[in-house]
């Protein structure tokens, strides 16, 4: 199975190719069966992808595989796969998250004019994610970096007849685009010390020092850039939320598995290059690595204000996912001890994340497109499957026991709790995100509270109806997956999830932490119901008046419902600047360089009308008026020769023949 791993990303591409040729002409025929070619192109990932993790599992060893595409120099650029834990387990959760959402989208894109075209966006999504995943080398990763960016322009623009979600998709392509420059430079960079660009070479430099510290912490910096904007972190988190004006089915997709995973990815695929200049300043006075930390925590802190602040049921959802998102580079800052607790929750965030997105779907397509949740009301009783299941996601993200966040967040935070017994700092980290895990479960508190529970408080809320099967069964997969994926995790010997997906680099001084820390676990426990409870109080039984935190919180609450004017400055600065730059640019092409050339252009018509004005004056006109002068003076000259008297014609004609026998007589005499 992992020799054919290859397959995984041309599944779903060969969906793509049939889908956007001949997708519009199978539609017209059978209808919305034609997401079955889009569905079989992800779903058969599924048992190569498992194939990969059992075999990985029972023992064997990780599978690469490259060949030379392009000699540059001396130097060979090469291309491969690299099937090794963490892309195996990546690749499981991505198939399987990818085919709920799918199948979900038969039902939510029931009568839209571009169906087919939708579910060829979607397939070429998950190839590129797949194709990011395999990558063994910077080229291919690069590649799948890119198209996934494009992918994610496609859907979120696909309604674009919209004008919010066309400049939604502007947004999250050009913001996306600023991290991907860092990301670049970084390659290019890498690429002077590492020839071939495959990540073995690159590992091996960096450890061997053949990289000097203060570049290979350059690297990184850059390498990280492209993350932050991939993953939405702080400062270049801006275009996630409004990417929330695609299709619902693509916010689950972007959110869960594809687009915003890719960052935390590859952070965790190209570790060794953070974790080795540990020690080496970059920016500020921290590591690379602690530059990640330091990201995440306050994308999981800001983010988490913002959520609690919103209206729309997918905006809570999207300012969550950047919290989360901010959560795992937290992780991954921590050092050895964060790792596996990183990726984990990369991984079991997938699958609630998902859930509550299309949860999400599910509640707006029975509203009537309605997302403003104080609005709803009551629509536990009108939708109890979807009320069950994002319940499910809900607990599971806030982190209660037995769901999957119990487990993947609390060992972030006993990571932190463990390094901060080693370094102080680092409980600026354990508070910091402790706090962010207490505003988690406040805000999908007060989401489900004002969503699901009391009376109906709308129109829309009151006529809601529940979703059809086909896009409540995705729901019911997920949510069995927030219940038990978190399970693999259990700290200690039980780990399964540790056991199998590690890093432990020969000569680490991380904190190892092993064994459940019950008073972490207690703490974060009794914070997240401590959420959930307040938000019930305010929001529900209305025993705690909004006013009461609001007030003392205003100058906070203010900033966080502005989104702390991050779009604002950003508009006045960077987007001003460019607006003002490209019409300085215009004006300078409009009236130096056009006014140059019509300039030019202006005197080299005078000179041209001048010089042929001369020549036709005086060649061209002269040559004519002489020759017009020459027929006229003979004419004159043979007119007077024309007297009208016999005797003077006589007279010429007799001068002629004499004239003519004297030239004869002297051409004789001369010949003889």
């Amino acid at each position: 199975m992992l020799s054919i791993a290859w397959l995984i990303p041309i599944l779903p591409f060969l969906s793509f190719a049939v889908l956007v040729l001949s997708g519009s002409r199978i539609h017209a025929r059978v209808g919305d069966k034609v997401a079955v070619i889009a569905i079989a192109g992800i779903a058969a990932c599924i048992p190569i992808s498992l194939g990969c993790l059992v075999s990985l599992i029972l023992g064997a060893q990780p599978y690469e595989t490259s060949v030379a595409w392009l000699n540059v120099g001396a130097s060979a650029i090469h291309v491969g796969f690299l099937v090794d834990p963490i892309c195996a387990a990546m690749l499981t959760m991505v198939s399987i998250v990818a085919t709920c959402i799918q199948v979900y989208s038969v039902g939510y894109m029931h009568g839209d004019p571009r169906f087919s075209r939708f579910f060829a966006y979607l397939s070429l999504f998950c190839a590129s994610m797949m194709l990011l995943l395999l990558s063994n080398n910077f080229i291919m990763l690069y590649a799948g970096w890119e198209l996934v960016g494009l992918c994610s322009y496609l859907l979120i623009g696909f309604w674009f007849e919209r004008d919010a979600a066309a400049n939604a998709a502007k947004k999250a392509f050009i913001t996306t685009r600023v991290g991907d420059v860092g990301f670049a430079i970084g390659i290019v960079i890498l690429f002077s010390y590492v020839p071939t660009l495959l990540f073995r070479d690159a590992f091996a430099a960096a450890t061997s020092g053949h990289i000097p510290p203060t570049v290979l912490g350059v690297i990184a910096a850059c390498l990280f850039c492209g993350a932050i904007g991939k993953s939405a972190q702080f400062p270049l988190h801006t275009w996630l939320p409004d990417a929330m004006e695609g299709p619902t089915p693509v916010s689950a997709l972007i959110h869960a598995a594809t687009m915003v995973a890719a960052g935390v990815f590859m952070v965790a695929r190209l570790y060794l290059l953070f974790y080795v200049p540990l020690a080496q300043m970059t920016f500020l006075g921290m590591s690379a690595l602690m530059l990640v930390g330091v990201i995440g925590l306050i994308t999981a802190l800001m983010a988490a204000t913002m959520g609690v602040v919103q209206r729309d049921i997918k905006r809570v959802l999207a300012y969550s996912t950047i919290s989360q998102l901010g959560f795992m580079m937290a992780s991954l800052g921590l050092g050895v001890v964060g790792f596996t607790a990183g990726v984990f929750h990369l991984i079991a965030h997938a699958f609630f994340k998902a859930l509550l997105f299309l949860g999400s779907g599910s509640v707006i397509h029975g509203c009537h497109e309605e997302q403003n949740i104080w609005k709803m009301g009551g629509l536990a009783k009108k939708m109890p499957v979807t009320w069950w299941t994002f319940a499910f996601g809900t607990l599971a993200l806030a982190g209660i026991f037995p769901f999957a966040g119990f487990w993947s967040k609390d060992e972030i935070l006993a990571g932190a709790w463990a390094n901060a017994h080693e370094n102080p700092v680092y409980w600026v980290f354990f508070i910091g995100l402790e706090l962010a895990a207490f505003l988690t479960a406040f805000y999908m508190g007060r989401l489900c509270f004002l969503a699901f529970m009391g009376k109906p408080r709308d129109a829309v809320s009151e006529h809601a109806h529940e979703s059809p099967a086909v896009m409540l069964w995705p729901l019911r997969i997920l949510a069995v997956f927030a219940l038990l994926i978190g399970l693999i995790g259990i700290p200690g010997k039980a780990n399964l999830f540790g056991a199998f997906i590690h890093f432990v680099p020969s000569g680490s001084e991380g904190v190892e932490h092993e064994g459940m820390n019950f008073i972490v676990a207690g703490l974060s426990t009794a914070l997240a119901l401590a959420g959930l409870l307040l938000s019930g109080a305010i929001y529900y039984w209305k025993v705690i008046p909004v006013g009461v935190i609001k007030r003392p919180l205003y100058p906070l609450y203010y900033l966080a419902k502005n989104k702390y004017f991050f779009d604002e400055i950003y508009a006045g600065t960077a987007v001003a600047g460019t607006l003002l730059l490209s019409r300085s640019a215009a004006l300078v092409d409009k009236y130096v360089i056009d006014g140059a050339v019509n300039l030019i252009g202006w005197g080299t018509r005078v000179f041209i009308v001048g010089i042929s004005g001369l020549i036709d004056k005086y060649i061209v006109d002269g040559a004519v008026n002489l020759v017009g002068w020459m027929t006229k003076t003979l004419g004159e000259a043979g007119a007077r020769l024309q007297t009208g008297l016999i005797q003077e014609y006589i007279m010429g004609i007799a001068l002629f023949a004499s004239g003519i026998a004297a030239v004869v007589y002297v051409v004789v005499m001369f010949m003889k």
